[in-house]
C-alpha cells in the first residue's frame, strides 16, 4: 500500500472504491504531468450522505465534512488513471462548487473541508489554488462537487 493511501487511513479516511461516473464521462484524464478529474460528488458506498442546498436543509458543518468525501473520491479518481497516489508531486487546483440558497456566502468555508484534508494527507504538496463557487443546484441534488487537478511523475 502506498504512503499516501497509508496516510488516508492514519487520518481516519481510507481511499473509496472509485466511484461510477453517473453520466458520459470518464472519471479523470491525465494530459502530460498533469491528472484532472471530472466532478466528483460526496458519494459513500454509491449514495449521496444528503441532498439539498446549504444554508436551506444542509448544514453549513455538514456541507464541509462531504467535501471531505469528495476529495477523497477525487483522490480515488486519479489513482485510477496514475495507478500509484504516492506519484503525485503536487495538489495544483481544487474547484469546488456548493448548491446553497442565494443569501448563504459561506461557500470558501464549506470547500475547506476539502482543502484542509488536501494539507493533512500531502503536507506542503498538498497546498493549492481554489475557486469556491456558489451555485443553485447541483447533479443529483448533491450539496457539493469538486474538480482537482494534480501533478505527478
Amino acid at each position: 500500500m502506498s504512503v499516501v493511501e497509508n496516510r488516508l487511513i492514519e487520518l481516519g479516511s481510507p481511499l473509496p472504491e472509485l466511484a461510477k461516473p453517473v453520466a458520459a464521462y470518464v472519471p479523470a484524464v491525465v494530459s502530460g504531468n498533469l491528472v484532472f478529474t471530472s466532478g466528483q460528488l460526496p458519494f459513500i458506498e454509491g449514495k449521496l450522505p444528503e441532498t439539498g442546498k446549504v444554508g436551506a436543509t444542509v448544514n453549513p458543518d455538514d456541507a464541509k465534512t462531504y467535501a471531505r468525501q469528495a476529495v477523497l473520491n477525487a483522490l480515488a479518481a486519479v489513482k485510477s488513471v496514475i495507478g500509484d497516489l504516492d506519484r503525485i508531486t503536487r495538489v495544483v487546483k481544487l474547484v469546488g462548487f456548493v448548491s446553497s440558497v442565494p443569501e448563504f456566502s459561506g461557500q470558501p468555508g464549506v470547500i475547506n473541508g476539502a482543502s484542509e484534508f488536501l494539507g493533512e494527507v500531502f503536507g506542503d504538496a498538498g497546498q493549492h489554488a481554489r475557486s469556491a463557487v456558489g451555485v443553485p443546484v447541483l447533479p443529483l441534488d448533491s450539496p457539493v462537487e469538486l474538480e482537482l487537478i494534480v501533478e505527478f511523475k
